[in-house]
């Protein structure tokens, strides 16, 4: 499966990178594929080891502040790996073959 998800602390101003940097920490020491960007992080492996890798990051930005905003999206999908990758390209070498991609 892969998890988008987005967790921000709620109550502490404007500046979150820091918070958002101890979850997005979290991810990557978790040694499951991930990817980060402006607005989620996502991350791959089997239901129980990506929930409990969502679980710690949020917790993570929980240690600091009383109140977290998590925001989910799932893609379940039995014998898909690597997801994070092939997904993009995919969509990458259809633009190729449309020409939109030059």
């Amino acid at each position: 499966m892969i998890v988008a998800f987005s967790v921000s602390p709620l109550g502490v101003g404007d500046d979150v990178g820091s918070y958002v940097a101890d979850a997005v920490r979290v991810v990557r020491e978790s040694g499951l594929p991930n990817r980060t960007d402006a607005m989620f992080t996502s991350v791959e492996g089997e239901w129980d080891e990506v929930m409990d890798v969502v679980k710690r990051a949020v917790a993570a930005v929980e240690a600091r502040c009383s109140r977290v905003s998590l925001v989910l999206k799932a893609d379940i999908r039995e014998g898909v790996t690597d997801g994070l990758t092939a997904k993009v390209e995919t969509v990458e070498r259809h633009l190729r073959a449309d020409g939109a991609g030059t």
